[in-house]
Order: structure tokens, then sequence, then C-alpha cells
């Protein structure tokens, strides 16, 4: 009876030690010796790498530009001449009409059809424009971003109820706009700038556009011969180019339309709304072409202004701008003519490039969709785009260019709007007389 028991008990031992020795072994295999902390992330990830971006101008006059660091992806693509300043007269306010068009129904899609796909993969639709061009594209996951391509460039078929509800949403920025100060001042010193009557003068915020000037507006500035195509997020710039190529291959690629003249006049725009109580000022004038060096000079009329006055820069201007109560409006127009009444000094420059410089860079990190539009403009201006680029373009700058640019600004007539109760501000000719 006890060996039977003692046989039991051994026989127990054994089959615990085995199970202990199979369960070791198991344990092991979960292992490996070149696995820090096994089921955690890595302690030394893969090191990041520098963005780098590649161009390609295409045959139908498309250029394509991509950056492939991104996390996210944006696609925008640009039409530089579908802004207000390539309205004709009778084509008054068919831009903005325009813009409320994007990811209308075309290309034998309905609008429900395009805002589903983009919705359906997480995108975010957007429009921008403006006197200088308009800007339609999307934010996505870069692996969704490809397929969501040619839907930027639909042919609109300018259905009835599409046209309908672009004229009333264009109607209702307009409404906004012209509630908004800002606004309305940059409409005047465009206005005193190049003419009231002119392409870069008249108003962007116009509603009241017909049909038929709505579709000949798009036909002649939509196309993509001079266009930009920007994306961010893109690892394989090649296949990319590929995918645009077919996706855009019915799309509209005509020699873009020769666009309406405006040239740089100077002069005066008074809008008087006594009820207001306080008056906006705005001083500018002809700024130079280059984007580096009218970004410095900004940045100079920044450091040089007093309180209460803003430097600004806007395409083909630079000024300064501010703003008081009726009864300090006259000091206003004082201060604005102080901030450019002297040229930099050499220490001013260099701070000023350095601010310059620090808020184009700070840009190409805002985002995918600000990178991407630093990208459009950079091809825009110079054909060509590389973070490196653009910081050596600031680096470049001289005290002696800047000088230049400013002797060049105040050697132009200056333009001069107010705004509100402007009883008391100053005329044309005595802010012109102070620059002569």
């Amino acid at each position: 009876m006890a060996s039977l028991t003692l046989g039991r008990v051994s026989s127990a031992v054994s089959r615990r030690a085995a199970a202990r020795t199979a369960a070791g072994r198991e344990f092991s295999t979960m292992l490996s010796i070149s696995e820090e902390f096994p089921g955690l992330p890595s302690t030394t990830p893969t090191a990041a790498k520098a963005s780098s971006a590649s161009v390609t101008a295409l045959s139908n006059g498309l250029t394509v530009v991509t950056e492939d660091a991104s996390s996210t992806s944006t696609i925008s693509l640009t039409y530089p001449g579908a802004g207000s300043s390539g309205e004709s007269a009778s084509e008054a306010g068919a831009a903005l009409a325009n813009k409320c068009l994007a990811f209308k129904s075309g290309s034998g899609l309905s609008s429900v059809v395009i805002l589903r796909n983009i919705e359906d993969d997480g995108a975010t639709p957007f429009v921008t424009a403006g006197r200088k061009g308009v800007t339609v594209g999307f934010t996505a996951a870069p692996d969704k971003a490809v397929r969501l391509v040619p839907l930027l460039a639909t042919d609109c078929s300018f259905e009835k109820w599409d046209v309908r509800d672009a004229k009333k949403f264009a109607a209702t920025e307009v409404g906004l706009a012209n509630s908004d100060a800002q606004l309305t001042l940059t409409d005047q010193i465009y206005a005193a700038a190049y003419g009231a009557q002119s392409p870069m003068g008249r108003p962007y915020y116009t509603d009241g556009a017909t049909t038929d000037s709505i579709i000949s507006f798009r036909e002649r500035t939509y196309t993509l011969n001079g266009a930009v195509l920007a994306a961010t997020g893109v690892s394989d710039h090649e296949s990319f180019v590929r995918a645009v190529e077919e996706g855009f291959s019915e799309a509209n690629a005509e020699a873009p339309a020769e666009a309406p003249s405006s040239g740089y006049m100077g002069g005066e725009a008074r809008l008087s709304a006594p009820s207001t109580g306080f008056a906006h000022v705005a001083l500018a004038f002809e700024g130079p072409a280059s984007s580096p060096l009218i970004n410095v000079l900004k940045h100079c009329l920044a450091l040089s202004s007093a309180e209460g006055v803003s430097a600004f820069s806007a395409p083909g201007l630079i000024g300064v701008y501010g703003g008081a109560a009726s009864a300090g409006a006259s000091t206003v127009a004082d201060a604005l003519c102080s901030a450019v009444s002297a040229a930099p000094s050499a220490a001013i420059v260099e701070r000023a490039k350095g601010l310059a410089k620090a808020e184009a860079l700070f840009a190409l990190d805002g985002g995918s969709k600000s990178l991407a539009d630093c990208m459009t403009a950079s091809v825009l201006e110079t054909s060509t785009f590389s973070a490196a680029g653009l910081a050596e373009s600031y680096d470049a700058i001289t005290a002696a260019d800047v000088g230049a640019a400013y002797s060049a600004m105040v050697g132009s007539n200056p333009s001069f709007a107010a705004l509100g109760d402007i009883s008391s501000v100053p005329y044309h000719a005595t802010i012109a007389a102070r620059f002569s």
C-alpha cells in the first residue's frame, strides 16, 4: 500500500516537472535577444527624414510639385488667372460665382456623387479665391489622396440648380464682406491703387454675375495650361505624376487667354460712414515683385511703425494701416506717413530679414495645407521649390536691396484709402506732398 502511494506521488512530481519544463520552453520562444522590451514600442525608432520636393512640368502646361514627408496629404490645384483680376468688364462677379461652383456637377458626376466620394474617404475639401487666382483642393490620408485627384478638374456642367445656388452663395459672401471693415478697406485701397474700374481695382466681392458671364469666365481661365498642382505627403513622385496625367487627360488645357491689364496708378478712395464713429485708414505703394523682398520690406515697416499702426503686403501692394475714433483720425494719417518716411537702417534690415525668414519657414511647418500653399507660390514665382532654397532667398537679400526697394516704393504715387467717419482725415494731395 505504501509503495503504491509513493508511486503516485513520484508520478505527480514527474508530471509537474515536465509541465514546468514545457512552460519554460514556450515562454522562451516568445522572447528575442534582439528585442529590448517585448511588446512595447522601440526606444530607438527610425530617424525622421527631411522633406524633399520634386517638380515636373507636363506637356499640357500643368506643373506638378510634391513633397514626401507630410503625414497627411493636401492636394491643391491653383488656376492663377481665375481671380477677379482676370474678369472683363462684363464679367464682374464671375470669379466669386465660379468659386461657389467648386465641387459641383461636372464630367458626368453630380454634386452629391463628388462630395460623397470625398467624404467617404475622410477628405476635407476647400476652395479659396481672390484677385490673383483660385485654388481648389482637399486634405486626406496619403493612401486616399490619389484616387480623389481627378475630382479637382471636373468639367463643370453648369446645371441650373448649381448655378442658382452659386449665385445665392456669392450674394451671401458679398453681404458678409460689406459688413467687414477690413475687407471693405482692402477693396478701397485696391481701387485707389489701380482705379475703381480696372480689373485689379474692382471689388472681388461682387454679385450679380450673369450665367453667360460665369460660363465664359470659367472656360477662359480654368485651364491646366499654366496651373499648379501641389501635393504633400506623396512618397512616389513619378507614380503620382502618371496618375495625374491619366486623371486629368480630359480636362481643359487650352492656352490661357491674355488677362486684362491693370497698371499701378496710385490715388485715393474714400467711403464715408459717419455713424460708425471710427475711421479706418490705409496707405499703400507699389511693391516689389519678389516675395522675399516684399516680406522683408513689410517687416521693416512694421519695426518702424508706432503703436496702433500695422504693416501689410498684398499682391502688388505694400503699406501700412491703422484706425482710431473720429476725433483722432487725423493723427492716424500722420502716424502712417511717419512709418514710411525714412529708409530702414542696416540694423532694422537685419532684424526684418530674420523675422521674414522665420515667418516663411514656420509657414512650411504650419500643416499640410500651409505647406501646399507655399509650394504653389514658389513654383508660380520661381518654377521650383525647396526649403533650403526658400531660406537662401532671404539670406541673399542685402541692405542695398532693401534700400533700393524702399526708394522705388516711396517713388511711386501713394495710394490712400479711408473708411468710416473720415471728416477729419486729410486728402490724398496732402499725403502725397509728404513724399514729393
